[in-house]
């Protein structure tokens, strides 16, 4: 056997469920050979954090295991992300994607959930950031266990990094308990200096953690840079879909996609099903809740998020799952310019 010719014509039983179409027109066959029965080649996903990647791998291998005269299969999962932004713009890095977790008000773990899609991201092997634009109440810093300056050079600065991720914060520059005042052209001035002037690096992913609401700061994101999506974040209950609604209608009005809604703190003390109604009415995706349990706390306030504290446990599992969710959205997103907002 090594037609391969006849193993490209095989693997086009193999679809990617997320994007309907067979491995092989979306091109992921990479490095083929074949000769006196073994066949080799690369699979190169749009995303390492892909949540089907064994399912297609176990199709692939099946698929041409079948062929007559074949006696080995040798396959290695590769992933390549394509960028989203236009080339050109004006990202302190080479940056992919930027996605921000918002949500219509404070108080349901906006930042918590930021964190750890981050960490679950990176664990797949992906480049992530995470850069904290709640300049009133900037969290990651804590919830990273950062407790130092970034360093600066030739009027660039360097994000910390922290787990694995590259992480940027106005915490980082102000001391503890002195509080951000701060009109909207300041504000607006920050977080163009925190996307265009730090050195990102290359980064597949870069997690923007907003402040709650939908004024000044959505506004000058919405501006700054064509964002990929927004993840939506809502605690179960009425008073939080409430303002979820907003956040919604907002993204809307800027032409930004919603990557889905997370439904945080589920369980006796605020209900559930509030993240799942949103989805229905919204038509966006449900990426699932998340329970209302100690340990994610502990866990933020230690520094070490919860999905690299306790990876196996069952809520790393739902925000690993959720994570791979984003990441297949964003994989259906054609990689054309995306809209920025003119004012």
């Amino acid at each position: 056997m090594n037609d391969k010719e006849a193993v490209l014509e095989a693997l086009k039983i193999v679809q990617d469920p997320d994007l309907h179409k067979d491995i092989v027109t979306l091109g992921f066959i990479k490095d083929l050979a074949a000769c006196a029965g073994v066949v080799k080649f690369k699979i190169e996903l749009t995303t390492p954090a892909c949540p089907v990647k064994e399912q297609l791998k176990q199709q692939a291998y099946d698929a041409v295991m079948a062929l007559e005269g074949v006696t080995t299969v040798n396959i290695e999962m590769t992933a390549q992300v394509k960028s989203s932004l236009p080339v050109g713009n004006q990202l302190g890095g080479n940056i992919k994607h930027v996605i921000a977790v918002t949500s219509g008000k404070g108080g349901v773990g906006k930042s918590t959930c930021a964190v750890n899609l981050a960490a679950a991201l990176s664990a797949t092997g992906a480049k992530v950031g995470i850069l904290d634009a709640d300049v009133y109440g900037p969290n990651v810093p804590v919830m990273m266990g950062i407790h130092r300056k970034p360093e600066g050079r030739d009027n660039k600065l360097f994000p910390i990094k922290s787990h694995g991720i590259k992480t940027m914060s106005v915490g980082y520059m102000i001391e503890d308990g002195q509080p951000v005042m701060w009109r909207g052209p300041m504000l607006h001035r920050a977080l163009q200096q925190f996307l265009q002037d730090v050195e990102w690096g290359e980064l597949d992913y870069l997690i923007v953690d907003m402040p709650p609401g939908t004024g000044d700061a959505q506004l000058s994101l919405a501006q700054l840079v064509p964002l990929t999506g927004m993840v939506v974040v809502t605690t179960p209950q009425e008073v939080s879909q409430t303002d979820v609604r907003r956040a919604i209608g907002m993204a809307e009005q800027v032409k930004t996609t919603i990557l889905g809604v997370i439904e945080n703190m589920t369980g006796e003390v605020f209900g559930e099903g509030g993240g799942k109604t949103i989805s229905e009415k919204y038509d966006i995706p449900f990426l699932g809740s998340i329970p209302l349990q100690a340990d994610v706390r502990q866990c933020g306030d230690s520094g070490v998020p919860v999905v690299v504290e306790n990876p196996d446990s069952n809520v790393a599992n739902l925000f690993t799952d959720m994570a791979g969710k984003v990441a297949a959205e964003i994989s259906k997103i054609q990689a054309t310019s995306l809209p920025v907002l003119e004012v």
